[in-house]
Parts: structure tokens; sequence; C-alpha cells
């Protein structure tokens, strides 16, 4: 079988909505590495998009779902309920940033996790609109899409998006938006267009995932969450990408001093299945009434099964450690190779959740084609990359946190390489 034949299948067989970022048809998969069906093998910088943070089929999570998989698969906890279930919402609960007492409600995915935080928002404080950032993303379900901060791919030719949602800068250095000018943003929107005794909820993710892995400046989490305490609004802190020891931390919220009202997550949560959450303060959780949150498929008992052996995994391996030291090292190694690459405009990011942008060195204008090339040879050379950001022009680094040393070094040679192939 090659992978040429399946991508033929599959352009016979499946909307082209759903893009494909390469034409890899995996095999199998072991903590960092995979294999295609031709038996080619990749080094993953891409763990599904922040997914498998613990690594591919990690042992334990295996185990975990093996064991439960002995037992059922599925009642719907809202018909016959599971001790796991709870047990998940009751450390997520202590573990969720915020001095205050906490519930969850598990929902399926990271696009449902925002729309229920939006839900529970409104109905928690009788409004209707939701303020959000430029270049953000949350989903392509309509509230998940109208949310997102970028046109396309997601929002063109879907039609009218949901009312009420708003949207304003966010500080992106290299592109000489601040703090200011998002502070500014809010006050226009206040001023012009928006009485602040109408927004239920103003989303924001601490760091953006799709957008360019821009983090929320400290002055700015802090100015959003004075605003939503002047106003009554609800803080939503998106942490689907940044969940689950990325950024150095279990969340990303630990960094800014402040707490958020509602966090959502998912990617990281379960080790590659099924599973997000929205955890907050327990009397802003409580509004909905029985039968207003939930899903058939919400906390699958082997997503749930994973997620808490995820979170094991995290503690006892020390990842949050580990994602600090190997985000340390990979921005060393990223200046090392601006010396020579004057495309290289910016690296920053917290934890392992590292992010490079290029630009043109004459013109200093976005260059997203040096940037796909440089992903390309990375490819050719078995590193799996991603890009991401509103121009195209930015690569995200998202290896498993628990990538042995070897693998890493091997990765990081072979993107000097595929930077220095890339200008010729």
């Amino acid at each position: 079988m090659k992978n040429a034949d399946v991508a033929l299948r599959r352009d016979e067989a499946i909307s082209r909505g759903v893009g494909m970022m390469t034409q890899i048809y995996v095999d199998r998969a072991l903590n960092a590495e995979v294999w295609d069906i031709e038996g080619n093998r990749y080094i993953d910088f891409a763990a599904g998009i922040a997914v498998v943070n613990t690594g591919h089929c990690h042992p334990r999570v295996m185990a975990a779902v093996t064991e439960q998989m002995g037992r059922f698969t599925h009642t719907c906890h809202q018909v016959m309920p599971y001790e796991n279930y709870i047990r998940l919402a009751e450390r997520l609960n202590a573990a969720v940033p915020g001095d205050f007492a906490k519930k969850t409600v598990f929902v399926t995915t990271g696009a449902e996790a925002c729309e229920n935080a939006v839900k529970i928002a409104r109905i928690a404080t009788g409004r209707n609109a939701v303020i959000a950032f430029g270049g953000g993303f949350h989903g392509r379900t309509f509230m998940g899409m109208s949310l997102t901060g970028k046109v396309e791919p997601y929002k063109k030719g879907f039609g009218a998006m949901m009312p009420d949602v708003f949207h304003v800068p966010f500080p992106m250095g290299p592109h000489g938006i601040s703090t200011t000018d998002s502070l500014a943003g809010i006050e226009k929107l206040f001023k012009a267009d928006l009485d602040p005794a109408r927004v239920a909820a103003i989303i924001f993710e601490p760091v953006q995932g799709e957008g360019g892995f821009y983090p929320a400046p400290a002055d700015l989490v802090r100015a959003i969450r004075a605003l939503c305490d002047t106003h009554g609004i609800v803080m939503i802190a998106d942490e689907v990408q940044t969940g689950f020891a990325r950024t150095g931390a279990l969340f990303a919220m630990q960094a800014y001093g402040v707490a958020a009202d509602l966090t959502t997550m998912a990617k990281g949560l379960a080790g590659g299945l099924p599973l997000a959450a929205v955890t907050g303060r327990a009397e802003i959780m409580d509004a909905a009434t029985p039968g207003g949150l939930g899903g058939t498929y919400a906390g699958n008992p082997l997503g749930i099964a994973a997620a808490n052996a995820v979170l094991d995994v995290i503690e006892g391996e020390n990842l949050c450690a580990r994602a600090n030291e190997l985000g340390s090292r990979l921005k060393q190694r990223l200046e090392a190779i601006r010396s020579t690459a004057p495309e290289i405009i910016d690296i920053r990011g917290p934890g392992f959740m590292v992010a490079v942008e290029f630009a043109n060195p004459t013109t200093h204008a976005p260059d997203a084609g040096f940037t796909g090339r440089v992903r390309a040879e990375a490819q050719k050379r078995g590193l799996i990359l991603l890009t991401c950001g509103v121009y195209g022009n930015v690569i995200r680094f998202l290896a498993p946190i628990t990538i042995p040393d070897a693998h890493f070094a091997e990765a990081m040679d072979i993107l000097e390489a595929s930077v220095a192939a890339a200008r010729q």
C-alpha cells in the first residue's frame, strides 16, 4: 500500500473541506515517532496539534484505556453515571487556577467546550454579548467560528455568524499591535457599539494557537480581569491548546497571577481520546438547569480513564519541568540558527509551546512562502512541522513533552538543515 494510492481514495471519499497538512498516512506511532504505511519514519513535532503531550501510546494511558474497555465503553453519564468521571472532575476543580469553589462539565471537543462556556456565561449573567480577539481560534461550530478571529478558511462562505460577538485586536509585537491597542479596541467598543452591561463574557487564549503562538501579555490579562470585575463580565480562558503541561505549567493561566472565571480545555486532556471540559466558579457553573449541559458522548468512559492517566503521567514524570527544559533548548537552537538566517524575526512562547516567525529580510513583510519551504524541507528529512499565524508565516513546535533526548537532538539537526535548504 502506498501513500499516493490512499490519497487518491481519500480524494474520492472525503469532503475537500477537511484540510490536509500532509499526505502521510499513518500506520503506527510511539512517543514522538510515527511510521507511515510505506514504512517511512518521522519525528512528530505536531503531536496531533498539542493532543498527545504525553506521547503516542504512552503505556500508562494505554493500560488505563484497555482496563476501562474491559468494563464498559459507554452508558451516557446522564443515564448511568460512573465514579471516574466524578474523580476527574474533582482533580480538575483542584488543579484549575483560582482560589474559589469550582465545578466541571465534560463534553467531547474544544469547540463544544467554548460553546458551553458561552452558554454558561450567558445564563449566569442574563446577557448576550461576547468579546473575543482577532487571530483567536475557538472551533468550527457556528459559535466557534463566530468567536474565531480569522475569516479564511474558518468563516469564508459559511454565511452569517452568530450575533452579539465582537472582536478587538490581540497584541502581536512583530506586527506593531500592543496591549494598549487591545484595550483601546475594547474601550472603543464600549463607547461606540456595546454597552458593557450587555457583555456576558470576554474569551481569550493565554497563548494564541492558530493565530501564531502570541502569548497574551501579563498586563493585558490583568486588565481583562479588572474589566470583568468592574462590569460583572465572565472571564473565559481558552486553554484548549495551552493546557496540560504544554506551557511549562499544567495551565498557562498559572503564570498570570489572576484567575479566569471559566476555563475551557480539550486536546492534551485525554492523550489522544476525544474529551473536553469546562471548569469554573461553582456558582456560575450551576446557573444552568439540569439537562441544559451535557451530551450523549460527553465524558465518554474511555476518555475519562485516559485523562486520569494523563494527569498521573504529567505529575509522575514531572512533565511541566520537562516542557520548560525542552522549550529552553529549542529556543537556544533557534537563536543559533537565526545567526545565519535573517528571515527569523521572532522566537517566542512559554514552556514547550514555542514558535518561530519568518519575514522577508529586505521588505520585512511576512514570508509565508519561506515558512512553507522550511516545513516541506523538514518533512522530506523526516520531521513533521506545523505552520500557523494570521499571515501563515509562523512555524509552531508541538512535539510530545515525553520526546527522548536523542530524538529531540535529531529533530534540531533536521530543523537547522531545513532552514538552510529553504534559503538556497
